[in-house]
C-alpha cells in the first residue's frame, strides 16, 4: 500500500507542476495586454470647476506658526489655503469673480461649519475676496 501512496503523491506532485506552469504562463500572457483606460480624475461639474464657501479670516492663517499636519510655517503673509480633507501641497486653482489664481494647501483648517476652504489673508487680497464668500477652484493638472 505505501507503493500506491507514493505514486499518488507523485501524480498529485506532477498535477501541480502542471497547473503552476499553466497558471505562470497565463499570467505573463495577461501582462502583455493592456490595461484597461481608467480615467485620471473624476471631473467636476460646469467646466472642471467646484464651487465652494471660503473664508478669508480664520484661525489658520491668524498667527504665524507651523502647521502640524502640513508642516508649512503659515501666516497672514501666506499665499495658499487651509483645508481640513484636500492632501497638503495639492495644487489648485482658486477663482473669486474674474481673478485665478495658482495656489497649494499650506494648512488643515476650516473651523466654521459650513465653509470648505480657508484662504490666508494675502491670497484674498490678491483674489479681491472679502470675509465669506462663493468661490470656484479645481486642482492643476
Amino acid at each position: 500500500m505505501s507503493v500506491l501512496l507514493a505514486q499518488r503523491q507523485v501524480a498529485l506532485a506532477g498535477l501541480a507542476l502542471v497547473a503552476g506552469l499553466f497558471a505562470l504562463g497565463l499570467s505573463r500572457e495577461l501582462a502583455k495586454q493592456p490595461a484597461p483606460h481608467l480615467p485620471s480624475a473624476i471631473p467636476a461639474p460646469d467646466g472642471g470647476w467646484f464651487t465652494a464657501l471660503a473664508s478669508s479670516h480664520g484661525r489658520s492663517f491668524a498667527r504665524k506658526h507651523e502647521d502640524d499636519a502640513c508642516g508649512h510655517v503659515v501666516g497672514r503673509s501666506s499665499l495658499g489655503v487651509a483645508h481640513p480633507v484636500l492632501p497638503c501641497d495639492a495644487k489648485l486653482y482658486i477663482e473669486v469673480g474674474d481673478r485665478q489664481a495658482l495656489t497649494q494647501v499650506l494648512a488643515r483648517g476650516v473651523y466654521t461649519a459650513g465653509r470648505e476652504f480657508e484662504i490666508s489673508p494675502a491670497l484674498a487680497r490678491k483674489l479681491g475676496l472679502n470675509g465669506t464668500q462663493p468661490i470656484k477652484w479645481r486642482y492643476a493638472r
